[in-house]
């Protein structure tokens, strides 16, 4: 294989499968990129056999073929090779040779025949979402996805269709807090999302990445027991995670009562403040409401201890209640309304969290005993 590209979009594409190739190198081809030129395109795919990716780019393709050749080593030699067209010719052994400019790389790769198949998706039915919703709903949910890999079906989001209302909901929980979203969408029959699936942690991520590239809708289709993801010149195939989701409805509180309004900037920057002091293990912060007053305190024996009041809206008995401050912090962080309605019971109940002026999303936030 022979065939020269432009920089910019080479690296543009190695920097894309970073993510995705396998970095404990269990199989040693999983850690290498599969090249193939053909018909003036180049082909760039990466798999660690539970998320692959395949991106097409323009190339000026001398001689068709293919290789794999390390991801992390090729993309590296890349990007400090300098602004100009770079050749890459790969030989009979399996060695590549790469130039640009006065520099010149040898390096070993390995046989195309040993890289896994990557799955030709169906032309069947695929659902359409614009790529600036689908960042929204990723980023609103994923930092509750859990990161404990003994608890498996929760190292996903849950995404599910609607029968009554026809909305896509994503649902992430780790068993401390739980983080739900839904949206209108133009709904194409899909038996798998009326299920409900669970999207892999890893591939969300690429799922995010791509969500984030310019405009264009996502297609969001499933085949066998994996989602197919495609945009623009892009597919990922993501295996999807086997296993019951919990019945999340159960944690959402149903009988909460007393509601305070609370303006969402300085309640961050309060939490900010405050995290300091706390010690690694505990970020335990004790919140008590008082008639239009919040008190936000947090004590560590063995740093010191913070208290700050906030302004707020709420008229009802005084209420003290432990929460983690890590995880207050990161439902604020992915708000984009100013105020925030936090809905409680007593000291001992989850806390419910809603934006005051939308209705789509909520999150459910576990007490801690301080």
């Amino acid at each position: 294989m022979n065939f020269t590209i432009e920089k910019e979009v080479f690296i543009k594409g190695l920097a894309r499968v970073q993510g995705i190739v396998e970095k404990r190198n269990t199989i040693p081809v999983l850690s290498n990129v599969l090249l193939e030129g053909m018909d003036g395109e180049l082909h760039l795919t990466a798999t660690d056999l539970e998320v692959g990716m395949k991106s097409t780019y323009p190339a000026n393709i001398r001689t068709p073929g293919k290789i794999t050749v390390s991801a992390k080593k090729l993309y590296e030699i890349i990007k400090e090779l300098p602004e100009n067209e770079i050749s890459f010719n790969a030989k009979e052994n399996c060695w590549v040779e790469v130039k640009c400019g006065k520099a010149q790389f040898n390096i070993v790769g390995l046989s195309a025949e040993e890289f896994p198949d990557f799955p030709k998706p169906d032309k069947g039915s695929f659902i359409s979402l614009a790529s600036t919703l689908c960042k929204e709903m990723i980023e609103k949910t994923f930092f509750a996805v859990s990161q404990d890999e003994s608890k498996y079906n929760l190292n996903g989001i849950f995404c599910q269709i609607q029968e009554d209302t026809k909305q896509l909901r994503l649902v992430a929980t780790d068993g401390h807090r739980l983080s739900m979203i839904e949206k209108n969408i133009e709904v194409a029959e899909s038996l798998e999302l009326s299920r409900g699936v669970i999207l892999p942690r890893k591939g969300i991520l690429e799922l995010k990445k791509l969500a984030e590239e310019g405009e264009g809708d996502i297609q969001l289709g499933f085949m066998d027991n994996n989602a197919v993801i495609s945009k623009n010149q892009t597919v990922i195939i993501m295996r999807l995670i086997d296993g019951e989701f919990p019945d999340y409805g159960r944690v959402i509180p149903k009988a909460n009562e007393q509601q305070a309004i609370i303006a969402v900037d300085p309640f961050l920057h309060a939490l900010r403040r405050m995290i300091i002091v706390s010690s690694e293990k505990s970020r335990g912060v004790k919140m008590i409401f008082k008639n239009d007053l919040l008190e936000v305190s947090l004590s560590n024996p063995e740093l010191g201890d913070a208290r700050e009041e906030l302004n707020i809206e709420y008229k009802g008995p005084e209420i003290s209640v432990g929460f983690n401050a890590r995880y207050l912090l990161d439902i604020l962080q992915v708000q984009d309304q100013d105020n925030i309605r936090m809905i409680l019971k007593d000291n001992l109940s989850p806390g419910l969290i809603k934006p005051v002026d939308e209705d789509g999303y909520l999150a459910v936030i576990m007490p801690m005993r301080l």
